[in-house]
């Protein structure tokens, strides 16, 4: 037996460190992690549970079953590692690493492992699990590439239960191909597992067999989602292949209905009231929820600007713990697919309690911000407060007030909005100061087009739209961005742990390749190794008139990191601003949710703040029950949103992209010109200008000549004609191909890309005319003929004139065709014949 500081190892005693914590979880307490892991490692070799217990001193059946379940848990959490002679050994006494499975669709996958370089694994040792499974590698080396490559050694968690995919009869046999490309594996069906599954069929398996070196995974049929084509199948299948939950369960079913229809008067009660203020909201025409309003004036004492920006109260309604709280959080944001959306809260509260719909009472937090006439924030309060908006306005009637007050449209709105008129003035010109603010900040603003899927009645694409950004988006962008920015102020002076949206700046490995690119291209980013948005922003500036721009502009995004919530506040490189939260749409975003939630921890306490108005009467509620959060639960929660915010965009990827394979197969063979929007080693991506469509054109389509990947260039580039295809370049390509399973659409070349590179590429368009290639003077001894065309080339002699050039066998044979066509019906020896025919191929 052991004591409560000592354990029994080997002869000797090995303190434990944890021992008096152990004693206070549990009746009966174990050695601890820490003093197992010290106990392996002095034992100098891989021990069995039998062993270790030995060792302990430990007889007691209860605390040897407790022994073999955390020795199991240590494995699970990659502490420790079980050969297959069932003994123990620390991870890092056998060279391994441990990490999450990321499958890539080509069949291989790396480890992701947190502050090391991924470790690549090949395609035979993917076969033995799925992605997202939790593993631990032995590093056998680098591969081709440089990369660490690993061996998998043993799988510590299995988190593939269920696979969304297209069932197929395969000779009898059942097989279920998964939806999401980042499974390869695909999944054997039992007759018995079938459950009425048709060829073709999406279908949701449950796994019974995990996939294993020489095995395929399988798994048995336990819903049949419907037909390959069927409408809304794509975002069902979405839904299902990416684990996004659209359920609600009992528990929140239940919290839902017990929420009033109206807002309860008791509730209006101890708030700061603003309902004689003119609040509008201002959304896009098909919005649903409006979880913003703003109202501004002018200060007529400073010149300056009071500016309320009001958001929904939700965390009045969402208690801590509560079913709605844990649902909201498991969901982490809404997740917005073309006309059809999963809210991350019921929609009775979404589209209800919590939309400030107008001429209704509605709870809110409101930040109030004073803002001088030079466009600096110069003070704020936040409130809980209750509104009454006095309507609900669209972005394109708002630009038709302020940007076409003359037109027979605009005279219209403002008439029909008049009592609110002034106040919309008010808004665009504050927004037009702080839009000079944001540029003398040096925020960066990349030119980027928007779409919109317009459907028809049977939910078939009839079109996509550009969707247009005009001054009254940028107007409501602007009065959210300083809310935003005075939350994360609020909450990091009154050290309220939280969650910060936060965006580094680029990695060294992007700085180096971007300064690579710009050094060609003839430009320079200022500051070297440590670049500011500014910095960004002036080159942009530079290069918006050059005809390469967007490929320059291109090139700067992706040099550029993904923005992240956590608890460290390392400020927002994109925006420009030293710190950054997420406050304005609590009904989408959990974290915005949180940031509610500590402000007003804040207001409904006994601290002085100066930065809080208090209603009369609010009386003081118990932190644990508005806020028991801490920095470490912060960290789970920042990691759980960022990926939940990932995994909506995955999902709504893969549903656009569907839709726009369906769209463009009933139009293959069309041409159609378009702009290459990545360059790698395999081909082009290219997108389809005013179609919006992405597709490839694979490198083996280049034909006449072998194509070298330049990464410093973003090109692809003729090893003997030095024809390039960089990222930007305009071209016409001719669709081949649309896979709908795979998502893919393949184009073929139809003519050259439409660029001004320089050093040797050569010019455009396709197809020049010999005549126009000779007065052209060019030096080149090549003509660029159209795809598919052999390229002919010019030979001298000696003195520099043109050889006459052979006949090749195809004219030969047309011109003795020719010949035999003009022969006299008087039959003549064929070596007559012959002459004659020499003689017209002279001539």
């Amino acid at each position: 037996m052991t004591d409560s500081n000592n354990t029994p190892g080997n002869g000797t005693l090995i303190h434990d460190p944890n021992a008096a914590a152990e004693a206070q979880k549990y009746e009966n307490p174990v050695a601890s992690r820490e003093a197992l892991l010290m106990l392996l490692e002095n034992i100098g070799h891989p021990a069995s549970h039998e062993q270790v217990c030995a060792h302990l001193g430990e007889t007691d059946e209860d605390r040897v079953e407790a022994l073999r379940r955390r020795l199991i848990a240590m494995c699970r959490d990659g502490q420790l590692i079980s050969n297959r002679r069932n003994q123990f050994a620390p991870l890092r006494k056998v060279d391994l690493v441990t990490g999450v499975v990321m499958g890539h669709r080509d069949g291989f996958g790396f480890v992701l492992r947190d502050g090391a370089d991924d470790v690549y694994l090949s395609n035979r040792q993917m076969s033995k699990v799925f992605h997202g499974d939790r593993v631990a590698v032995q590093i056998l080396g680098k591969d081709r590439k440089g990369r660490p490559e690993g061996k998998i050694v043993e799988v510590l968690e299995r988190n593939t239960q269920q696979i969304v995919g297209r069932y197929f009869d395969q000779a009898g046999v059942g097989v279920v191909q998964p939806d999401n490309k980042r499974v390869s594996n695909e999944v054997l069906v039992p007759p018995e597992g079938r459950k009425g599954a048709q060829h073709g069929q999406f279908v949701v398996v449950q796994i019974t067999k995990q996939p294993q070196a020489g095995g395929l995974p399988m798994g048995e049929v336990i819903e049949v989602l419907g037909d390959h084509l069927a409408p809304g199948m794509e975002i069902e299948v979405a839904i299902r292949s990416h684990n996004i939950p659209s359920e609600w369960p009992d528990e929140v079913a239940v919290e839902t209905k017990k929420l009033p229809d109206q807002v309860k008067d008791k509730d209006k009660k101890h708030r700061i009231d603003l309902r004689h203020l003119p609040f509008v909201t201002i959304d896009g025409e098909d919005a649903r929820d409006f979880d913003d309003a703003v109202y501004v004036e002018k200060n007529r004492n400073t010149g300056g600007w009071r500016l309320f920006v009001a958001i929904a109260d939700v965390s009045h309604y969402v208690q801590v713990h509560s079913a709605l709280d844990k649902e909201a959080q498991l969901r982490g944001n809404s997740v917005y697919f073309p006309e059809f959306v999963v809210p991350m809260l019921p929609e009775k509260l979404s589209n209800g309690l919590c939309s400030l719909n107008p001429e209704v009472d509605r709870l809110v937090m409101v930040c109030e911000m004073t803002i001088s006439k030079a466009g600096r924030i110069s003070g704020y309060h936040f409130m809980e407060g209750i509104i009454h908006s006095h309507a609900r306005l669209t972005y394109n009637k708002v630009w038709k007030m302020l940007e076409q007050p003359m037109t027979d449209e605009g005279l219209t709105w403002r008439e029909h909005y008049r009592d609110v008129v002034p106040h919309i003035d008010n808004l665009y010109s504050l927004f037009q100061l702080l839009r000079e603010k944001r540029e003398e900040r040096g925020a960066m603003d990349f030119d980027s087009v928007e779409t919109r899927i317009v459907f028809d009645s049977e939910r078939k694409i009839q079109e996509i739209v550009p969707v247009q950004r005009n001054a009254a988006h940028m107007l409501i962008e602007e009065c959210m961005l300083a809310a935003n920015v005075c939350a994360a102020d609020f909450l990091d002076r009154y050290s309220v742990p939280t969650l910060y949206r936060v965006h580094n700046g680029p990695s060294a490995e992007k700085l180096e390749n971007l300064h690579s690119f710009l050094g060609e291209m003839g430009l320079t980013l200022a500051h070297g190794k440590d670049p500011s948005p500014k910095d960004y922003q002036q080159l942009l500036g530079q290069i918006h008139d050059r005809p390469d721009s967007h490929l320059i502009q291109t090139v700067l995004l992706r040099s550029l990191s993904q923005a992240v919530y956590q608890p460290e506040n390392e400020g927002h490189f994109g925006l420009a601003y030293t710190a950054y939260a997420h406050f304005t749409s609590p009904i989408r975003r959990y974290p915005d949710l949180l940031v509610h939630r500590g402000i007003r921890s804040v207001i409904r306490s006994e601290r002085e703040c100066k930065h809080v108005k208090r209603a009369d009467g609010a009386k003081p509620l118990a932190h644990n029950k508005i806020y028991p959060y801490d920095t470490g639960a912060m960290v789970h929660m920042g990691e759980n949103c960022s990926m939940t915010e990932r995994r909506a965009d995955d999902a709504t990827r893969d549903v656009v992209d569907f839709l726009k394979c369906e769209y463009i197969q009933d139009r293959v063979g069309e041409t159609f010109e378009g702009v290459i929007t990545a360059v790698t080693g395999f081909g082009l991506f290219v997108e389809l200008s005013d179609v919006y469509v992405e597709g490839l054109v694979h490198v083996s389509g280049l034909a006449n000549d072998y194509y070298h990947f330049d990464p410093v260039k973003h090109r692809l580039v003729g090893e003997r004609t030095r024809r390039s295809f960089r990222l930007g370049d305009k071209l016409w390509v001719r669709v081949t191909g649309v896979d709908l399973d795979d998502r893919k659409v393949d184009f073929e070349l139809a003519t050259a890309p439409m660029n001004r590179d320089r050093g040797g590429d050569l010019p455009t368009p396709a197809r020049l005319p010999r005549r126009r290639e000779r007065q052209a003077g060019s030096k080149s001894d090549e003509v660029t003929l159209a795809p598919g065309r052999r390229k002919k080339t010019e030979k001298t002699d000696d003195k520099g004139k043109k050889k006459k050039a052979k006949p090749s066998k195809r004219q030969k044979l047309n011109a003795k065709k020719k010949a035999d066509s003009k022969k006299p019906a008087v039959k003549k020896p064929a070596k007559t014949s012959a002459k004659k025919s020499a003689k017209k191929k002279k001539g």
